[in-house]
């Protein structure tokens, strides 16, 4: 078991992921453009999520759980149909979706997962 704390995509106030002990905790991941609609940004943050966990030695199959912000809850639908077309078929991970302000006006969602490392060969 590794005890030691591995940090990527280190910036001065945030990492966008660590990775301790076999799980990989993912900062929360925004759309890298806001001029588009819940279900372009929805597709946007599941491409980087899916990049992120990859990079970390992960996958999309292996989220332990996920937390979703969206700017207004009336999107939910639109926003599940991205994220039912997204997982892996029986992976579906505990998952929690609230309102909430984000930082930039323009975000209508933001996504924090966890998730296990691929066991190593």
């Amino acid at each position: 078991m590794n005890h030691d704390i591995v940090r990527h995509g280190v910036a001065a106030r945030y990492s966008e992921a660590a990775v301790f002990n076999g799980v990989v905790y993912l900062a929360g991941m925004v759309p890298e453009r806001g001029d588009t609609d819940i279900r372009s940004q929805t597709q946007d943050v599941l491409d980087q999520i899916q990049q992120r966990l990859l990079d970390a030695g992960s996958d999309k199959s292996r989220i332990l759980r996920t937390q979703i912000y969206l700017t207004d809850i009336r999107e939910i639908g639109t926003m599940n149909e991205v994220w039912d077309a997204w997982v892996v078929p029986g992976t579906a991970p505990p998952r929690a979706t609230v309102q909430a302000a984000l930082a930039n006006p323009a975000w209508k969602i933001e996504i924090v997962v966890t998730a296990a490392q691929k066991a190593s060969l």
